[in-house]
């Protein structure tokens, strides 16, 4: 009998050594899963990419746009920047909050946007209790989704819906701003309103959305507002609530373009503003945030 407790303990001991040991390592079938998708996405658009990456931007090139957009671009120092295809940024050990009155983990976050169509990938890194949590947030093919994971392998939650559209979609259109190849793309259009808010309408594969860039006195874009980004209730219904994406602080960065360095998604309840991702930028393109 005695053998037999000493065995079982051996057992439970190495089963959570290897659990342990599995939280741990780097490797996890769904980072994997998007490590593929981004590779594919970079593949799918290698020719644009190569075509696009061959000159630097001038103002001829954005003389469609509106001139409060032009006067963005040079005043953040895009012209004569080179011209890119892909927008990578990375946030470390972002306050996340999955949802009022809940808890508020840190996450690390990795965005990809592309130019050549609205596509867009993003990764969260976190632990929930000492347990490794991890998401991915796609729009891809017109198609927008939410996927979890516990414990790297057990699944929380696989949302995709005609609301997942459009609130990844409206994400990206938000986002692009900070892609200035995006921005020259027959899929989206732009109505200047005063001099200091632009109207964005982006419509892809018979999704609509829009929103509109704000514009401090600098020409810095500080924030992104729209009512056009569905939020699920814990009951399943939608209701649509005003969003904003904000940015701050803009610095320069070593490549000579003049950026945020804190970004802020929000719903604008009528009572509060309840702001779910609080995050400092630590990379943009591999260059790192000053």
């Amino acid at each position: 009998m005695r053998k037999k407790k000493m065995i079982l303990l051996l057992i439970i001991f190495a089963l959570i050594v290897l659990v342990i040991f599995w939280f741990n390592i780097p490797y996890s079938p769904f980072r994997n899963q998007f490590k593929k998708d981004l590779n594919k996405q970079i593949q799918l658009s290698e020719s644009f990419l190569r075509e696009s990456s061959k000159t630097v931007y001038t103002r001829e090139d954005f003389e469609s746009l509106p001139p409060l957009i032009q006067t963005y671009l040079e005043e953040c120092g895009y012209i004569g920047s080179p011209r890119k295809s892909i927008l990578q940024m990375e946030y470390k050990k972002v306050d996340f909050a999955l949802g009022q009155n809940r808890p508020k983990p840190k996450i690390d976050y990795s965005q990809v946007d592309f130019a050549n169509a609205p596509v867009r990938l993003a990764f969260i890194d976190s632990k929930m209790f000492g347990v490794p949590f991890q998401g991915y947030d796609y729009f891809v093919n017109g198609k927008g989704g939410m996927k979890g994971v516990l414990a790297k392998s057990f699944p929380l939650f696989d949302q995709t819906d005609e609301q997942m559209d459009k609130a990844a979609l409206v994400t990206y259109l938000a986002e692009i701003i900070f892609l200035p190849e995006a921005l020259l793309q027959d899929f989206v259009n732009f109505n200047q309103l005063d001099s200091h808010r632009v109207e964005a309408r982006i419509e892809y594969k018979g999704l609509k959305a829009c929103g509109i860039y704000h514009f401090n006195d600098a020409h810095e874009m500080i924030y992104f507002s729209t009512d056009e980004r569905g939020q699920t209730s814990s009951d399943g219904s939608i209701e649509n609530i005003p969003w904003e994406a904000q940015c701050r602080e803009y610095k320069l960065y070593s490549d000579g373009i003049k950026r945020p360095t804190v970004f802020r998604a929000v719903w604008k309840y009528p009572d509060q503003d309840f702001i779910y991702f609080d995050g400092k930028i630590s990379s943009v393109d591999g260059v790192m945030a000053p």
